[in-house]
């Protein structure tokens, strides 16, 4: 935290062209980006099933771990049931039951994620201070995948593993009380996924097809018999069984369908019918939340330009109505609940919002505040974000979100693009960090559905299709373009930032565009897509035909020149704009020779690259400390070349730990490519 003294020493060192300087004086002090990506003081809080505890994730010596307390208590009374001092836990979940709590692990970011379980009702031995996690897939080199929990039998889960075949995992039974596994079904069929009914009888399975098309499939005693096929570019995905737990819940855009739709199917007669589409016809059924109680849907939520839900439970929509006029504009999501479904976590969140959590009984219509992630946060200071649509190159209309710096004139700003990731996902309206933290530097931050974006409809994905480097890159230069015929943006002032596909948006940018772009930052972004697509994950199998459909083939020599194109590294010779390189040593998708690759092109053409890499990172920065001295680096890396305002100070482990990630580029050997298994 800055005081006032700190703060105007930083005004008075501000980097930048006289436009930005003449609007620092009306822009809100920096925020210190500690508050903005440092470790949340509470987050993912999930109710027991039976109500009677809360666990929470915290830091715990100063890592984030799970915490337990019970209901009606603070927070404060909480204790620590995990202590791992390496690497922050992120997801976990109560067991059927309530008395054990699961979550997953992998080490250093190799995403071979382990499953572990802790009973917080475990008395402590002198000494002790949280109860032992027990690995319940202690194979090594195995990732492991959580199916389904069972309710009748609340110890049993069904969880793949991949330790005989790394592309494909067996389906195992797992008892929590003995971790005993025991093999249900072997994976020998390319099967994706499993979909067990209310009663917990497995009934579906979904299988990859070699060419990349996708089945749904009837589980029988001795067979899988299919019963629903989409194409490579097609999506179908089960959802539930429906109450009569016969028929099947189904998002699906096949055939003339444009939209992704929510039908019913009958996996014996296999009669369809229509549940919903949106109602407005703008974009995919999102998330289909099903009642434990009673099997019916309780909502549908669109994600449009902002969030929309139709209620499809009455009850439901009268009891969270409730809650939803306290909160006007403002998203209200609902998490966890007990298994009565009387009380549920709900977060309320907006672009200027990061959260705050509360409890709903919706027997007493009673809303009890639990906690804000992060309480440091001046709200007050954060800018909207708005939703703004423009013409790509070819016509096709872009859907995107801009922020702007708060109290700024809103003309002649210095930009930031941040591509998503994916490439097939999408930015959505709400709290951004990143978004957040560039406005309160100073910049205008745009971040654009591109085409190939998911969504929007099978059309807007499928126009993506062989489009890396080329027109989906348009869709972002054209949004850059829109920007200045606006004049929202000085041309002379646009950088790019992104992490994995966002990374090779960054790097593409810089090389196909390079009039465009002022400064570029990549993470863990992809310059070489021969080598990338020859060093995919094994457990990526499924899909290694999706990408040869979506991205270009390299088995024929159309494909590998296409693909050879839109490398950035073959037009590394054209990049003229300053880079920074930032990757995880032990990223399994995008391997540090992606990053090697660029740095030394450039290095051998004698032009300067800055070069970040953490060790004990993979896919993106997950430890706090190796992502902020990351930030620190960025920003200062962004404010030198574009202007904007920058938070000169840092903590000494951080300023520590800069200087041990930073690498000599001169230092940097291409080792050869790992193959990916198949």
């Amino acid at each position: 935290m800055f005081k006032t003294t700190r703060l105007l020493l930083v005004f008075a060192l501000l980097l930048g062209s006289s436009p930005l300087v003449a609007q620092t004086n009306q822009l809100p002090a920096l925020i210190d980006r500690e508050i903005f990506f440092g470790d949340p003081e509470i987050v993912n809080a999930q109710i027991s099933p039976d109500g009677s505890f809360i666990a929470f994730i915290k830091p715990y010596k100063g890592t984030r771990n799970i915490w337990v307390k019970k209901r009606e208590e603070p927070f404060t009374a909480g204790k620590p049931m995990t202590a791992d001092t390496t690497r922050p836990i992120a997801t976990y979940s109560w067991s059927e039951d309530g008395k054990t709590l699961l979550y997953v692990q992998d080490k250093g970011g190799n995403e071979n994620f382990h499953l572990y379980a802790v009973q917080p009702s475990q008395k402590l031995t002198s000494g002790q201070e949280v109860p032992a996690a027990r690995n319940l897939t202690n194979v090594p080199n195995t990732r492991v995948m959580l199916y389904h929990m069972s309710e009748s039998e609340p110890n049993i889960l069904y969880v793949g593993l991949n330790d005989r075949d790394k592309a494909w995992h067996d389906l195992y039974r797992l008892d929590l009380t003995t971790g005993e596994k025991t093999l249900v079904r072997q994976n020998t069929d390319r099967i994706t996924g499993w979909t067990f009914d209310w009663n917990d009888k497995l009934r579906l399975a979904t299988r990859s097809k070699p060419d990349g098309s996708a089945e749904i499939l009837r589980v029988e005693d001795k067979e899988l018999k299919p019963i629903y096929s989409t194409t490579v570019f097609e999506t179908s995905v089960p959802v539930g069984f429906h109450k009569d737990n016969q028929r099947f819940y189904l998002k699906t855009d096949k055939g003339s369908r444009n939209l992704q739709q929510l039908v019913l199917i009958d996996p014996v007669t296999l009669k369809e019918e229509l549940v919903e589409t949106d109602p407005k016809n703008r974009v995919d059924v999102g998330q289909v939340l099903l009642s434990e109680v009673t099997h019916a849907p309780i909502a549908i939520t669109y994600q449009d330009d902002k969030m929309r839900r139709t209620w499809k439970d009455k009850t439901y929509e009268k009891d969270f109505s409730v809650v939803e006029k306290k909160f006007p504009g403002q998203m209200v999501l609902l998490g966890s609940s007990t298994k009565d479904e009387q009380y549920w976590m709900v977060n309320i969140l907006s672009d200027v919002n990061p959260g705050e959590v509360h409890l709903f009984d919706r027997k007493t219509k009673q809303l009890t505040f639990q906690y804000r992630p992060r309480p440091k946060l001046p709200v007050k200071d954060l800018a909207p974000m708005q939703v703004i649509r423009y013409k790509s190159s070819d016509g096709l209309e872009i859907p995107a979100y801009l922020t702007l710096p708060k109290n700024s004139t809103g003309k002649n700003l210095p930009l930031i693009v941040v591509p998503h990731g994916g490439p097939w996902a999408r930015d959505l309206w709400g709290y951004n960090s990143y978004h957040q933290f560039l406005a309160n530097r100073g910049y205008a931050v745009l971040s654009p559905n591109f085409r190939g974006s998911t969504g929007y409809g099978k059309e807007f994905l499928n126009a993506g299709n062989k489009e890396w480097g080329q027109k989906m890159q348009d869709d972002i230069t054209w949004g850059v373009k829109h920007l200045i015929a606006q004049g929202t943006i000085d041309p002379k002032r646009v950088g790019i930032m992104g992490i994995s596909y966002g990374g090779y948006a960054t790097l593409a940018g810089l090389a196909f565009t390079p009039e465009v772009y002022a400064a570029g930052v990549s993470i863990v972004g992809p310059s070489n897509l021969h080598t990338l697509l020859g060093t995919i994950p094994p457990y990526w199998e499924s899909i290694r035909k999706v990408f040869s459909e979506r991205m270009g083939d390299l088995d024929t020599p159309e494909g590998k020149e296409q693909l050879a194109r839109q490398s950035p590294l073959n037009s590394a010779d054209k990049i003229k704009a300053p880079l920074m390189v930032v990757q995880g040593a032990n990223d399994p998708r995008v391997n540090k020779a992606e990053s090697d690759q660029i740095v030394i092109a450039l290095r051998t053409r004698g032009f300067p690259v800055e070069y970040i890499v953490a060790p004990d990172e993979g896919h993106g920065f997950a430890r706090p400390v190796n992502n902020m001295a990351m930030l620190a680096a960025a920003e200062k890396f962004l404010a030198k070349h574009l202007g904007g305002r920058y938070q000169e100070s840092m903590s000494p482990a951080v300023a520590t730990r800069l200087k041990e990630i930073t690498v000599d580029v001169n230092s940097v050997t291409l080792a050869p490519p790992k193959t990916a298994e198949k």
